[in-house]
């Protein structure tokens, strides 16, 4: 899943960037709210965590500008916390949920994690397809109990693709939410992950949709 963070704070940034990526997410950052408008408004995120401090445009002015282009990401807000007006702005803008400064890195990681499950339309943080299950909590899978050892790219993929049961996800889509905006993109490798995935979780629960991608369903659908 691909993550957007804007927030000015450099080192509040890296902190934040660093524990996302360990979590498995794909991270891109931004350091002003021109910067993040832009990025929020041309690549598609999972979920944007979103400082309402920034220079050059402030986070309530970029986030009223996302939802009225119509762009539907998650976003969960940062605030000072004596600053409980910045929080009902903030919702009444779109945002979807908001946490005080200071905090602890798991809580960003538990409302990420809920964002996207709601957003997807699940209520747990177990996803399940048959013998497989994908613990989003703990970023690990198994198959009939069996723990699978998956890399960061493998991982990721399952993971958007579970989020995503029973809909086809174009080549495209994968690499966009697989790899950050300064990487060499090839859709090429897409067809390799599918593969390794195919041997370690089983052939029959990735479809090849022919000419529109792949979906992950159910064995006796």
């Amino acid at each position: 899943m691909r993550i957007l963070v804007v927030e000015d704070d450099r080192e509040l940034n890296r902190q934040i960037t660093t524990a996302l990526e360990n979590a498995s997410y794909v991270v891109d950052r931004a350091f002003d709210g021109e910067e993040g408008h832009f990025l929020g408004d041309t690549e598609p995120y999972d979920a944007v965590i979103l400082d309402i401090g920034l220079p050059r445009m402030d986070g309530i002015s970029v986030l009223e500008r996302w939802r009225r282009d119509g762009r539907k990401m998650p976003v969960l807000i940062l605030t000072a916390r004596d600053r409980w007006s910045d929080k009902v702005a903030g919702i009444d803008a779109g945002a979807d949920d908001y946490v005080t400064k200071p905090f602890h890195m798991e809580e960003i990681l538990a409302r990420v994690r809920a964002l996207i499950r709601r957003a997807a339309g699940h209520a747990s943080s177990e996803l399940t397809c048959g013998p497989l299950r994908l613990d989003t909590t703990t970023s690990k899978a198994d198959v009939n109990g069996i723990p699978l050892k998956l890399t960061s790219h493998e991982y990721r993929m399952l993971a958007y693709l579970m989020h995503h049961k029973g809909a086809v996800v174009s080549r495209t889509e994968l690499v966009e939410h697989l790899y950050d905006q300064d990487f060499d993109r090839d859709s090429n490798t897409i067809e390799v992950f599918v593969g390794r995935l195919r041997k370690k979780i089983g052939a029959d629960l990735i479809e090849t949709v022919r000419g529109m991608g792949y979906r992950i369903r159910e064995p006796n659908e």
